[in-house]
């Protein structure tokens, strides 16, 4: 399907050990494991014919190798407001390791001691989306789990907390669009396109 207005693709990171154990990483700069470097570098064929007027990057070590192995890392522009989530005191833990004091704790709608609020996420993504929107061309995005699930919440102008219900995978492909006046999610969790996202 063609959609009536520019395409957003979202690439979450390759694989990181952090990412594969499910330990919450924000600020730890941990790098690509072997399989991590493997997806990053299968993006390159899929983005290379594509057109894009604005590529994104988080600062961090394993986004900024995703973007370099996809083959875009001389055109990209690192920006502090695509950072992961701040997890504070919850860095490095899983959620069931946190889950043993705080029963039922999730990012989405639990205190997260010395870190960011949902707002606080969505406020740096609703600035993305800003220049998203100002280009009103193709654009690529990579980014992390979370402050990419916050970031598909508020395109579709739902609220930070709605992001629980969208699950990234690392070393994929998303999609956002428009079909009419109405944001929308093209694809997500590709990792190829079998047909031409953009027909």
């Amino acid at each position: 399907m063609r959609s009536s207005g520019p395409q957003i693709v979202l690439v979450r990171h390759g694989e990181t050990e952090w990412s594969k154990n499910g330990k919450h990483t924000s600020f730890s700069d941990i790098p690509l494991t072997p399989e991590g470097e493997r997806q990053a570098t299968e993006l390159k064929s899929e983005l290379a014919n594509w057109d894009f007027k604005l590529v994104l990057c988080s600062p961090r070590q394993r986004a900024r190798r995703t973007c370099e192995l996809a083959g875009f890392s001389e055109r990209a522009e690192i920006t502090d407001e695509l950072t992961e989530w701040n997890y504070g005191d919850y860095e490095g833990i899983t959620t069931k390791e946190i889950r043993q004091k705080s029963p039922g704790w999730t990012v989405f709608d639990a205190p997260t001691p010395g870190g960011e609020t949902p707002d606080q996420v969505a406020d740096r993504c609703d600035s993305v989306i800003a220049r998203l929107m100002a280009v009103q061309d193709d654009a690529l995005v990579f980014a992390h789990g979370h402050v990419l699930r916050v970031l598909i919440a508020r395109w579709l102008r739902l609220s930070p907390h709605s992001g629980r219900h969208f699950v990234i995978q690392t070393g994929t492909l998303n999609i956002l669009s428009y079909e009419h006046e109405s944001p929308v999610i093209i694809s997500l969790n590709a990792s190829s396109f079998r047909n031409d996202p953009r027909r």
